[in-house]
């Protein structure tokens, strides 16, 4: 990271996590995603869920321009199922999250999630 006297941080997929928050994410929602991809950033996680499925119920509103209403929705849901997500998270990095965040696109569709963890345990810890 520039400034800080770190080394550069590496970017390292996480395909697995991608396919769980992908799994949860159907199972939740009842609709998914064409393409999912997640990173591992140093202490932080981000998943993107590109070319989102939407609801019949969030496409007819879109049609009536209620984007806002739509991304305010998902964004309460996402609130209240966060800790499923939260554990995916923990399980595939063996790290606890401390923070999350969740945003939405609707043009296009596609979500991104956030996800900050604890710092790593290093060798003398």
């Amino acid at each position: 990271m520039t400034g800080t006297g770190r080394q550069a941080e590496q970017l390292e997929p996480l395909p697995k996590l991608a396919e769980e928050l992908l799994r949860i994410h159907r199972e939740t929602y009842g609709k998914g995603a064409h393409e999912t991809r997640a990173y591992l950033l140093g202490n932080s996680v981000v998943c993107f869920l590109e070319d989102l499925e939407l609801l019949p119920n969030e496409e007819f509103m879109l049609e009536r321009e209620m984007a806002d209403a739509v991304v305010e929705i998902r964004q309460r849901y996402q609130e209240a199922i966060g800790g499923s997500f939260i554990a995916a998270v923990e399980r595939a990095t063996g790290r606890r999250v401390t923070s999350f965040l969740s945003r939405m696109s609707v043009d296009p569709h596609f979500v991104v999630e956030i996800f900050r963890l604890a710092p790593a345990a290093g060798p003398f810890d």
